[in-house]
C-alpha cells in the first residue's frame, strides 16, 4: 500500500490541513529520504521524512504505518517514529517578537470610531 505524501502529513498531524502540507512540499520544505519531494510522492513504510519548520529546526520522522484517512490524535503519534533533534532555544529578541501586541489604555492615543462620533455629536450641540 502507498499513500500520497501530502495526505499522510495531514493524517499524521504534521500540518493542520492538506493544503498546508501541499504548500510545504511545493516550497521544497519537505524531503523524503534526503531528496526534495513533491506532494504526490508515494510513501512507503520506512521512509525518512525531514520537514524544515523555518525557525532553524527541522523535524525528522520515519513512517511506521500508512493511513490515508483521518485518525484520532492519540493514534496519529503511532504512525511515525520521531527522530527530531531537540528544538533550539529562542533568543531573547525572538521571544519578545512572539508576544502579543500591547493594547492601548482607554483614553490614550487616537480616538476610536465610536469615540470620534461622540465627539462630533458633542461639538454639533
Amino acid at each position: 500500500m502507498t499513500v500520497r505524501l501530502d495526505k499522510w502529513l495531514q493524517v499524521a498531524r504534521m500540518f493542520k490541513t492538506r493544503s498546508q502540507a501541499t504548500r510545504a512540499c511545493t516550497l521544497s520544505r519537505v524531503k523524503v529520504d534526503g531528496q526534495v519531494a513533491k506532494p504526490h510522492k508515494a510513501l512507503s513504510v520506512g521512509d525518512r521524512i525531514e520537514i524544515d519548520r523555518g525557525d532553524g529546526w527541522s523535524q525528522v520522522v520515519v513512517v511506521r504505518v500508512l493511513k490515508d484517512r483521518p485518525v484520532k490524535k492519540a493514534e496519529a503519534a503511532d504512525l511515525y517514529t520521531d527522530e527530531s533533534p531537540p528544538r533550539p532555544e529562542l533568543s531573547p529578541l525572538d521571544r519578545l517578537m512572539k508576544r502579543p501586541p500591547v493594547q492601548r489604555e482607554r483614553g490614550r492615543g487616537r480616538p476610536t470610531k465610536k469615540e470620534r462620533r461622540q465627539l462630533e455629536r458633542w461639538r454639533d450641540d
